[in-house]
């Protein structure tokens, strides 16, 4: 027992609850205060995000900060690292064991299904930095492939099974290289989304600027009938306005930072109905998820409802950054544009946990589960000779059992809280276009446009 007992102190060091945003909590600060070159010095110092666990999360977050440094080469770099990674990287048996006897935390992160799509968002922004616009059309292209994959993998209208913000990224991608047709059909489908949704997806309004977008393309490739069609669906009238000979401005703004997860214990309770089904029940019965066998190759003649009468799991949930600006407009030659919401990353964020929320509480309690199996296992029996030793061992796997249960609170921390987004007619050659943003305070900068006949891509960021 004393020999049990000593291990304690060495389990709750290597199984601290401090969660993974307190751990990387020098590279955090810097970003929000905006000191990205110390937030990237601090990034390449921290052990934990440079595991090999974390890769993915240290590609996310060196290719948005070295971004915001305008080191657009650099940062596409690392996001193309990510994108091998996700794209090559597999479920191992290895993995699966490390998330069953220890916890998810120690699994391989893969990325959330909405971090992905943000990677496309980043990689297609800086190539138009850049001025390589086949390589822009490339990324547009693969947010179609990105859109499938995420179809196939919810196979649910009800889930987050597409990205309307991407694809209206994806029609601003074509309408800069000139394909008009193909940036209707994302347009189109970006809206599609939002009709199929009361107008609303995951936090954010059908954008009038969208809906222009939409009917404007249509208009140019001569789609009358899509026109009428349109008109009908959305209950408004098109009108049709002369474009500005010197091009427009499409000007994204990145406000505050994406919520980050925190660690919340849940405590179940093993049942068994009168058809001998077996279930996880809270104190509060809001929750029943039936025991899963397959995991566990448990027998339900080995269950024991006094064995699995309480176990605590460790379970993530987003905790949202309050923003310090809530509004913005642009002002060129006297005249104000107001940027619309486009995308809600906060709202996302807390709605698809939600979503997932029965599969992975389900995929915890069998982890749970084990553990208790195998300190039950290791008990000894009332005739046992070596009693004293075996009950050291259940003692030191009951509290390697508690040590370990942890919640995984990784997450791509730099992502903004949402991103809005306008568009400016600009004038014949250089625009000077003045942003003002506002909310506890004001601030005031400058945004510089070329008015060449094209459409200009650019995004300012605001991350406090």
């Amino acid at each position: 027992m004393i020999r049990a007992l000593a291990v304690v102190p060495l389990m709750l060091l290597l199984f601290s609850c401090a969660t993974y945003n307190t751990r990387i909590g020098s590279y955090y600060s810097n970003v929000m205060n905006g000191n990205y070159e110390k937030a990237e010095s601090d990034l390449d110092k921290i052990k934990l995000i440079k595991a090999n666990r974390n890769r993915l999360l240290f590609y996310f977050e060196k290719g948005k900060i070295t971004h915001l440094q305008k080191k657009y080469d650099s940062s596409n770099y690392y996001f193309n690292l990510a994108d091998n990674f996700i794209e090559d990287t597999r479920t191992s048996a290895g993995d699966i064991a490390l998330g069953t006897l220890l916890n998810p935390m120690m699994q391989t992160y893969k990325g959330e299904d909405f971090e992905k799509f943000m990677i496309h968002y980043y990689k297609a922004l800086n190539y138009l930095y850049l001025g390589e616009s086949d390589e822009a059309m490339v990324e547009a292209r693969r947010i179609s492939l990105r859109s499938y994959a995420q179809q196939d993998k919810t196979k649910s209208d009800r889930k987050y099974s597409d990205d309307a913000f991407s694809l209206t990224i994806q029609g601003i991608i074509y309408e800069q290289s000139r394909d008009i047709n193909n940036a209707f059909i994302s347009y189109r489908n970006a809206v599609d989304i939002y009709l199929k949704n009361n107008d609303q997806y995951y936090g954010t309004q059908l954008p009038a600027q969208l809906v222009q977008d939409l009917f404007r393309t249509a208009d140019g490739m001569g789609f009358q009938d899509e026109i009428r069609r349109y008109e009908q669906l959305l209950k408004t009238t098109y009108k049709r306005t002369a474009p500005s000979e010197a091009g427009e401005l499409v000007l994204f703004w990145e406000n505050g930072l994406a919520p980050i997860k925190v660690q919340q214990d849940f405590f179940f309770a093993l049942t068994k109905d009168g058809f001998g089904n077996f279930a996880f029940v809270d104190p509060a019965g809001a929750f029943n998820i039936p025991f899963d066998f397959a995991s566990t190759n448990a027998k339900a003649e080995d269950l024991k409802l006094t064995d699995l009468r309480s176990l605590r799991i460790a379970f993530p949930r987003y905790q949202e950054q309050p923003v310090y600006y809530r509004n913005a407009t642009v002002a060129l030659n006297n005249v104000d544009y107001h940027f619309e919401p486009a995308e809600n990353i906060n709202a996302i964020a807390f709605a698809t946990l939600k979503e997932r929320f029965l599969r992975e509480m389900s995929t915890a309690l069998s982890r749970a589960a084990v553990k208790k199996l195998a300190e039950i296992a290791a008990r000894p029996k009332s005739d046992d000779k070596n009693k004293d030793t075996k009950e050291a061992i259940a003692f030191a796997i009951q509290v390697f059992n508690f040590a370990s249960e942890k919640a995984d609170t990784r997450n791509w921390q730099s992502l903004p809280h949402t991103i809005s987004y306008l568009r400016v007619p600009l004038n014949r050659g250089t625009n000077v276009l003045q942003v003002t943003v506002s909310g506890q305070s004001s601030q005031k900068f400058n945004v510089v446009a070329e008015g060449n006949g094209s459409i200009q891509v650019q995004n300012i960021c605001t991350l406090r």
